[in-house]
């Protein structure tokens, strides 16, 4: 039997040590966030994800006597405004994301798809505070001229409607999210074999039918991947959230109407960069680590979600 080189004997071994050595660090993270968050969620039980006062909590903690402790915190407005913005920045993106991912590989000129693939993965790679300084100063200006004086002052003994709000969270994110599901959407499309799209062509099928029919279902496995992906983005995100959203742990409540989107939310990810002064105190650091607890499981829920649309036998074309 011929021996292996020694070279790559030693390179497959150096490759095999970094892959150990990086499991081994995301999970001592993971092992970090969960222990350090877990006496909060102990302590709180299933109030933290139904009960609210978050703001309220942390004033009388951060006022309270020293050595005195509270390890009972409700979240339940952070967590909806987690989940609203993300669903709504994801529902945006798909939408101008499919279109601009079926431009690029059905309708783009051949010359003039490589400059605007490149446009796309820039977009991809500008900073989230970007997006949050042009929100601050196009979406929420303009969100704010839908409010009415009189809207304003009925609703403030609710809230406060100044523009920040859930409605410019969602656009801004949308926004942001929109270039990860265009660039990987369009692998996804890519990926269908020319012959489906051939053979539907050459039975009289229509170009549109054939890309709404055949095109899209053959990559709907990648599609979905894509915009697993982008969610995992969405629900991270802070910077922008904390600047457009409206910064107040307030939930929303659709009973308001239309008003429900103007409302102000704060996602889980913004509260923990809001509230960053407290890190030291220990009950309140606690409730940090909580809340990166929450957004930590629903990333890994999210992960366990694009492994099974991946899964070889189910139908419609490769994730990436």
């Amino acid at each position: 039997m011929k021996k292996r080189p020694v070279k790559e004997a030693i390179v497959e071994n150096m490759i095999l040590v970094c892959a150990v050595a990086g499991s081994l660090i995301i999970f001592f993270v993971m092992f970090f966030i969960l222990s350090r968050g877990l006496p909060v969620l102990q302590a709180s039980g299933p109030s933290f994800f139904t009960a609210g006062g978050w703001d309220k909590t942390f004033s009388i903690s951060w006022s309270a006597a020293p050595g005195k402790t509270n390890w009972r915190y409700g979240a339940v407005e952070l967590i909806a405004g987690t989940v609203l913005t993300s669903a709504g920045a994801l529902l945006l993106a798909a939408l101008l994301g499919m279109g601009c991912a079926v431009f690029l590989t059905e309708y783009c000129p051949v010359r003039l798809r490589r400059p605007v693939e490149g446009a796309v993965r820039l977009l991809a790679g500008v900073p989230p505070v970007i997006y949050g300084v042009v929100g601050l100063t196009v979406v929420v200006p303009l969100v704010k001229s839908l409010i009415s004086n009189d809207l304003a002052k009925q609703m403030v003994k609710i809230c406060v409607l100044d523009g920040t709000s859930m409605l410019a969270g969602i656009i801004v994110l949308g926004v942001m999210i929109t270039p990860t599901f265009v660039i990987l959407a369009t692998d996804a499309l890519d990926a269908v074999p020319p012959g489906y799209r051939f053979a539907s062509l050459a039975l009289g099928v229509s170009h549109w039918r054939t890309i709404v029919k055949i095109i899209i279902p053959a990559a709907r496995r990648g599609i979905m991947a894509a915009g697993i992906l982008a969610a995992g983005v969405a629900v991270g995100e802070f910077i922008a959230m904390a600047m457009v959203a409206g910064g107040v742990a307030f939930l929303p409540n659709p009973a308001h109407g239309l008003v429900f989107f103007l409302e102000p939310v704060r996602t889980l990810a913004a509260s923990i960069f809001v509230n960053n002064e407290v890190l030291g105190r220990k009950d309140m650091e606690s409730a940090l680590f909580a809340c990166a607890s929450v957004i930590l499981f629903i990333c890994i829920a999210l992960s366990l979600l694009a492994q099974l649309i991946n899964r070889a036998d189910l139908k419609g074309g490769r994730s990436g």
